[in-house]
């Protein structure tokens, strides 16, 4: 405790206490700081011991009346929820510095160093310091004690897509987990076709639709169910569910639109590829390199499916090739693609190298194929497939095989590849066993596709030693250490960054 006043000038005497007569300079009490702490305590009425509420499950503490927060030992979070629970009792004091002093963190028990200003007799300003302990005490959160009752979700997202391949699935769940959207579901549930997102709130749920519609296209019901009904306050519990249901296209699929449809998006033929699903369908001619994008609403007017799935995909070797550089586009055509490369080739199934059966086709994988390469594509010619729009269609508008993507060996690229994704921690049912290698086609996916891995989060594999030799290096596309993230771990044992700790 001590005085607060303007220095005495050098010609200024002193006086005696007027209760012990000790000689001290001049102030407005004319007391000594002894008699003073024996007459004042301006830090009556503090509480030197208070309580705070702590849920151990999601490690929140209680802003009351009804707030739960989220803060780290020593951080200014935790610092300004403590100082609240003084604010009715500092009403008559002046806060001039508050600072933490260490304390172990399992002993819960948080302790404060307060410094505090009054006036008190005949305008003397005293300034005082003390420290307050704040006692944690354990008490569940209202989230966490829906919980554990078993019925605690109010609004459930069901997303579903009716196709073999789950890459649309893994590029949103990229996306989920870049913006964090997930963070407020309280339960994540894989099923077949789909996932179940469980919100406590049914505003958390309606978020979650909002952002599935900007990011993908799809189209989404709503329905709720009455739980309960209070006819005195007229209050109504309902349960929400949300279905959401994405287009049922992936990368790479081959699609045979409608003739009304080809039309509209500037007269492109009717069996196109999908390059990719982002917010929109993004669909290329392999005959002529026009391109177009079809949103949802346009889909669900005009729908078409996917001729094959991926694991129709055959090997082809590429015998011989032509550059078509002089292609000319009829009246009302749209956009052509200044990425792809047109051209003409001849190609022969990898399993069929004893005959002499050879397939011709004109493909948009001119800028990466070579004479001797290996190239995925489809075999229209000996399939049987039944599709509404390719029956009608004359034959000879339907090419014998449509090439998806150069081949390169997985092995090698799983053995360079230093890099990985960060995955969603949800409840697993009635996985496939095919997952492993529909997820390895998703990472292909994002090394061949710099515009797709824009909105995904890539982050540096530093367990993982890339192994390369010179014979490995069969000109995959790999992705630079510019583009990839360093993992963020927190070791911190308060469970967070927090600011210098006090010593005294």
């Amino acid at each position: 405790m001590e005085y607060m006043q303007a220095p005495a000038s050098s010609s200024q005497g002193n006086i005696l206490c007027c209760t012990c007569g000790v000689p001290i300079p001049p102030n407005p009490a004319n007391m000594c700081v002894a008699c003073l702490r024996t007459q004042v305590d301006i830090s009556e009425g503090i509480p030197k011991q208070v309580t705070v509420h702590f849920c151990k499950q999601c490690e929140r503490y209680l802003q009351p009346p009804g707030t739960w927060m989220q803060c780290a030992l020593e951080s200014r979070e935790l610092l300004a929820l403590c100082l609240k629970k003084l604010k009715s009792s500092m009403t008559r004091v002046r806060l001039i510095d508050a600072g933490f002093l260490w304390t172990e963190p399992h002993s819960k028990r948080i302790k404060m160093k307060l410094t505090v200003q009054k006036e008190v007799m005949n305008g003397a300003i005293l300034q005082q310091v003390f420290v307050v302990e704040f006692v944690i005490q354990s008490q569940m959160c209202d989230d966490c004690h829906r919980v554990e009752a078993k019925d605690f979700w109010k609004a459930v997202v069901q997303v579903r897509q009716k196709t073999v391949h789950k890459k649309t699935f893994y590029y949103l769940e990229q996306l989920i987990l870049k913006h964090k959207l997930h963070l407020n579901a309280l339960n994540i549930k894989e099923i077949h076709e789909g996932i179940d997102f469980y919100y406590g709130s049914k505003q958390h749920a309606q978020k979650m639709v909002d952002f599935l519609q900007c990011t993908v296209p799809c189209r989404c019901k709503t329905s709720q169910r009455l739980i309960s009904h209070d006819i005195h306050s007229n209050t109504y519990n309902y349960k929400s569910t949300f279905s959401v249901e994405i287009v049922p296209v992936c990368k790479d699929n081959v699609v045979c639109l409608s003739p009304r449809l080809a039309q509209s998006l500037g007269n492109m033929g009717q069996v196109c590829v999908c390059v990719r699903v982002t917010s929109t369908i993004h669909l290329i001619d392999p005959r002529t390199l026009q391109i177009a994008e079809v949103d949802g609403n346009t889909y669900w007017r005009y729908p078409f499916n996917s001729l094959c799935n991926p694991r129709q995909l055959e090997e082809f070797i590429v015998m011989d090739m032509d550059i078509i550089r002089d292609q000319k586009l009829g009246a009302g055509a749209g956009v052509r693609s200044n990425k792809h490369t047109l051209a003409e080739v001849w190609v022969q199934k990898t399993s069929e190298m004893d005959t002499s059966q050879q397939y011709h086709c004109r493909t948009f994988l001119g800028h990466l194929l070579n004479i001797g390469d290996l190239v995925l594509g489809y075999d229209f010619a000996n399939s049987n497939i039944n599709d509404e729009f390719l029956n009608k269609m004359n034959p000879q508008h339907v090419p014998d095989v449509v090439l998806i993507k150069k081949s390169y060996d997985r092995s090698r690229r799983v053995r360079r590849r230093n890099w990985k994704l960060q995955e969603m921690s949800r409840d697993r049912e009635g996985t496939d066993t095919d997952d492993e290698r529909q997820y390895q086609d998703f990472l292909e996916d994002l090394e061949e596709d710099e515009a797709l891995r824009r909105n995904v989060n890539i982050y540096r594999d530093v367990a993982k030693i890339p192994v390369e030799s010179d014979t490995d290096d069969d000109g995959a596309p790999r992705i630079s250490l510019v583009e990839m993230l360093e993992e963020l771990s927190l070791s911190d044992a308060t469970g967070g960054e927090g600011d210098g700790m006090m010593t005294d």
